[in-house]
């Protein structure tokens, strides 16, 4: 990492520090929230399938229910947002658990490479689910302290194999929010 690289890093973890003892958040049990938030989103798509796939409207108002306990919880996590933070949060949740629940499905099938490419992708939108609501960076501050590198662009995959094989950049925005969010995020802190 470049010595301007490093200290964007430890801005970030500063920043992470400094939101955590101001609001004094327990982000282990906000962790855990979130995740339990993900299954919401989850339960809400099958229900919706299924009402679809079955014709039974039923389903929907089960639907509504779980809505209802996806949004009173999400507000305990997102507190104070502006524009459509909101609506970013709750779609970075569930695309996290989806391309998780993806990867799964391909290391059952033995695919390792694919399963890591796809696991890292998660993380990395969980990660920047974090770096939103904790106001570890906006994305002025990404803009202009230039955290988001412009990359050479790269010949394109000519298959989903090798789509999910590429390797994420070691030195990008996503990995530097990533790094502050391990150190930040720890489900295991009692």
């Amino acid at each position: 990492m470049t010595k301007p690289q490093e200290k964007d890093v430890q801005d970030l973890l500063a920043r992470v520090d400094k939101v955590t003892k101001e609001r004094k958040l327990d982000l282990s049990s906000d962790e855990d929230l979130s995740i339990g938030i993900m299954n919401l989103i989850s339960i809400e798509e099958h229900l919706h399938f299924t009402a679809q796939k079955t014709g039974e409207d039923s389903y929907y108002e089960l639907l509504r229910e779980v809505r209802e306990m996806r949004k009173d919880l999400l507000k305990t996590m997102i507190k104070e947002y502006e524009g459509e933070v909101w609506c970013i949060s709750k779609h970075l949740l569930a695309s996290s658990m989806r391309l998780m629940e993806v990867g799964t499905k391909q290391l059952g099938k033995g695919n390792k490479a694919e399963a890591k490419a796809l696991f890292d992708k998660s993380y990395h939108l969980y990660s920047l689910f974090w770096a939103l609501n904790l106001n570890m960076i906006s994305p002025e501050q990404a803009r202009t302290k230039k955290l988001i590198p412009i990359e050479e662009p790269q010949d394109e995959p000519t298959t989903s194999k090798e789509f999910f094989a590429q390797e994420p950049t070691k030195k990008g925005f996503f990995n530097k929010i990533g790094e502050a969010v391990k150190r930040a995020v720890d489900c295991c802190k009692e």
